[in-house]
């Protein structure tokens, strides 16, 4: 287990997503529990956008937990970067 610690963002508003990260013993890689309005439209891409997004920052052994009603990319990718940052995660700037 790593020593970041369970962290929130986000809202159950229209157009928004909540993120709940709980840090996952080492080697479990990071898993996705996604419930969406939109799940069968965009499922997978909501969960390559959280998945990408932690995945730029170095880190990993999350289970994310996904409550999204609409939410844009750049939604996603906020409030994901937020969740990080509470959890203990010193955020990196991305390059493009």
């Amino acid at each position: 287990m790593n020593d970041f610690q369970i962290a929130q963002a986000g809202t159950l508003e229209s157009n928004d997503i909540q993120i709940t990260l709980s840090p996952a013993p080492q080697g479990s890689g990071i898993q996705i529990e996604l419930t969406s309005s939109v799940l069968v439209q965009y499922g997978d891409l909501i969960r390559q956008t959280i998945n990408d997004t932690i995945l730029q920052q170095h880190v990993t052994d999350f289970l994310v937990k996904a409550h999204d009603r609409g939410a844009l990319d750049c939604t996603i990718k906020a409030r994901t970067l937020a969740a990080l940052g509470r959890s203990g995660v010193t955020l990196q700037e991305v390059e493009k």
